[in-house]
C-alpha cells in the first residue's frame, strides 16, 4: 500500500488543466443538522459557462484559517493549504467549496495540537461534522452552476476523520441517495470513536486515503487496519502510504515542503485526487 507516483506521472496530473483566473464567493447555508448556519468559501474557474462537478472540503482540527488571521476571518486568511486546493480544483474544472464548520459553532481559530479529549461535542468528528458536510452538498445541489451527482468530499485530518464518517454506509437512506460520489481522506485519525470496530468500514462509494508513515498526529498503522479490513471486505477504497511523509505533508510552506519526502508526498497526491476525482466525477 505504500506507493509513490514516478516523477513523469506526477507531471502528467499535476499540471492544472488552464492557467485561468479562479474567483471566490463566500457563502452561507444550513447544516443538515437544522439549526447552524454555516460559513464557507467557493472557487470555481472564474471564465467557464455551464455547470460544473463539485467538491465539499473539510477542514483540520487547526480550522479553516491561517495562525495569522488574528481575529479577520475570511477568505483573505484562509490557510495556505485550503488556498492552495481550492485553486487547484478550480483550475481543473472543479467548483470547490472550503467549509468553516468550527467558526459556525464558535471557533473558528480552530484547535491546538494534543487537545482532542478537550474539545467540545460541537465539533465531533464522527457524529457532528458530517452534518455540515451535508449541509454543503445540499447547498451545492441547489446551486444552477453545480452537477448535482457530481459532488465528492476531502477533508485533511480531524477533517479527514469527517469525510470517512460522512462516507460510510450507515446513513439514513436520503443521505445516501443524495450523496457524496466519491471520498479522498488526507492523514485522518481512523479511531473514529470506535463506531466501526464491530461491523467493520463500509463506504457507499469509493474512497480513497493517503498518508505518511512519519505522521506525527494519527496513527498510519490504525488507518492502514481500517482500510485492509475494508477493502478485503469487498469495499471500493484504498489507502496511498507515504514513506517518510509527515502530517500536512501538502501545506506549500517552507517549513513543510523543505522535508524531501513531504514534497514528493504532495505531489504524488495532487495527481492520484486529480485523476481519482476525474474518474468519478468527470466521466
Amino acid at each position: 500500500m505504500r506507493h509513490l507516483l514516478a516523477p513523469a506521472a506526477i507531471l502528467a496530473f499535476a499540471v492544472p488543466a488552464a492557467a485561468q483566473e479562479v474567483k471566490v464567493e463566500e457563502v452561507s447555508f444550513l447544516s443538515r443538522d437544522g439549526k447552524t448556519q454555516v460559513k464557507g468559501y467557493l472557487f470555481r474557474p472564474a471564465d467557464t459557462p455551464g455547470k460544473l462537478p463539485a467538491v465539499v472540503m473539510l477542514h483540520g482540527r487547526g480550522g479553516a484559517y491561517s495562525s495569522l488571521a488574528k481575529g479577520k476571518y475570511d477568505a483573505t486568511t484562509l490557510s495556505s493549504r485550503h488556498k492552495a486546493w481550492g485553486e487547484l480544483l478550480a483550475k481543473n474544472g472543479y467548483a470547490a467549496l472550503m467549509v468553516d464548520d468550527f467558526g459556525a459553532v464558535g471557533f473558528p481559530a480552530g484547535f491546538a495540537a494534543g487537545t482532542y479529549k478537550d474539545r467540545p461535542d460541537a465539533v465531533d468528528e464522527v457524529n457532528f461534522r458530517p452534518l455540515h458536510a451535508y449541509g454543503a452538498l445540499r447547498f451545492l445541489q441547489s446551486r444552477p452552476d453545480v452537477i448535482a451527482n457530481r459532488i465528492a468530499l476531502l477533508g485533511w485530518s480531524n477533517g479527514g476523520s469527517a469525510t470517512l464518517a460522512a462516507m460510510a454506509d450507515d446513513k439514513p437512506g436520503d443521505m445516501r441517495r443524495i450523496g457524496f460520489a466519491a471520498g479522498v481522506a488526507l492523514y485522518p485519525g481512523c479511531g473514529l470513536k470506535n463506531r466501526f470496530s464491530k461491523d467493520g468500514y463500509k463506504p457507499y462509494h469509493p474512497v480513497r486515503v493517503f498518508m505518511g508513515t512519519a505522521d506525527e498526529e494519527v496513527s498510519p498503522r490504525l488507518c492502514q487496519t481500517l482500510v485492509e479490513r475494508s477493502k478485503a471486505a469487498g469495499n471500493d477504497i484504498d489507502l496511498r502510504m507515504f514513506e517518510g511523509a509527515t502530517h500536512s505533508y501538502d501545506t506549500p510552506t517552507k517549513s513543510r515542503q523543505s522535508v524531501e519526502a513531504n514534497a514528493a508526498a504532495k505531489a504524488a497526491t495532487e495527481a492520484n485526487v486529480l485523476a481519482f476525482l476525474a474518474t468519478r466525477l468527470k466521466p
